[in-house]
């Protein structure tokens, strides 16, 4: 079992590069150190090129590091194969994007279930009653049975929300989750990171271009030019 007092997340000198050996070699992010803990809420904000994508897909396990170490729950991802990251990513962190990337044929019910269903197959009666439960949470209980091109933006963004959280990860990375989203809609996405994040004790890393969500996290990391040049606690 994780020690509940120790970091979700930890970086330590954490650099990434791209074309190495080549004339084209760039460094883009330029030792990283950074600690999220159990129910942090914060916000990753910063200019275009500043690195924050890249820094995401590292915090996701979509990427490794050049040099530095990335450690999840206590577990050090730098050096560890595929098989075992891409289990650690399915198990303890949850994504919502931009785009909700539901998929079309599938009713909302499955797509939040579709998490489970990828590890285990066929969901079982309790993966279902989880998965209904959520998506009562979001306000989404009567539309179970929906495909997405039958739900408003917004609800097909409250579907991913639910769908991230059906695992209960310790990590929740939200990328530019509500940057499709009318004020109105924006505004009840963010609640429901809110609302779980103290309901669920996850960590919860929102990148936003919205001043106005920025402004309601507890924590705004400020990255610039590859280097974390800002991090204030509110």
């Amino acid at each position: 079992m994780v020690d509940d007092s120790s970091p979700v997340l930890q970086l330590d000198g954490l650099r990434k590069s791209y074309n190495l050996g080549k004339p084209t070699e760039i460094e883009v992010l330029h030792g990283i150190d950074l600690c999220l803990q159990r129910g942090d809420f914060a916000c990753l904000i910063g200019q275009s090129g500043s690195g924050k994508s890249t820094l995401l897909n590292l915090l996701g396990l979509l990427d490794s590091p050049t040099a530095g170490e990335l450690t999840l729950l206590g577990q050090p991802t730098a050096q560890m194969d595929d098989d075992r990251r891409t289990a650690l990513r399915g198990r303890d962190i949850g994504f919502v994007f931009q785009f909700h990337h539901l998929i079309p044929a599938f009713s909302a019910l499955e797509n939040v279930l579709m998490p489970l269903m990828v590890r285990t197959g066929k969901p079982t009666a309790e993966h279902i009653a989880q998965a209904r439960g959520l998506l009562e949470a979001v306000g989404l209980g009567q539309f179970t049975e929906r495909k997405p091109d039958q739900l408003s933006g917004g609800q097909q963004q409250r579907v991913a929300v639910a769908r991230a959280l059906i695992t209960r990860p310790a990590l929740l990375l939200a990328d530019e989750p509500t940057g499709n989203l009318d004020s109105r809609s924006a505004e009840e996405v963010f609640a429901l990171f809110r609302r779980f994040n103290r309901e669920f004790g996850c960590a919860v890393l929102l990148v936003t271009h919205d001043p106005r969500l920025a402004e309601q996290c507890d924590r705004q990391i400020t990255l610039a030019d590859g280097r974390i040049v800002e991090d204030v606690r509110r």
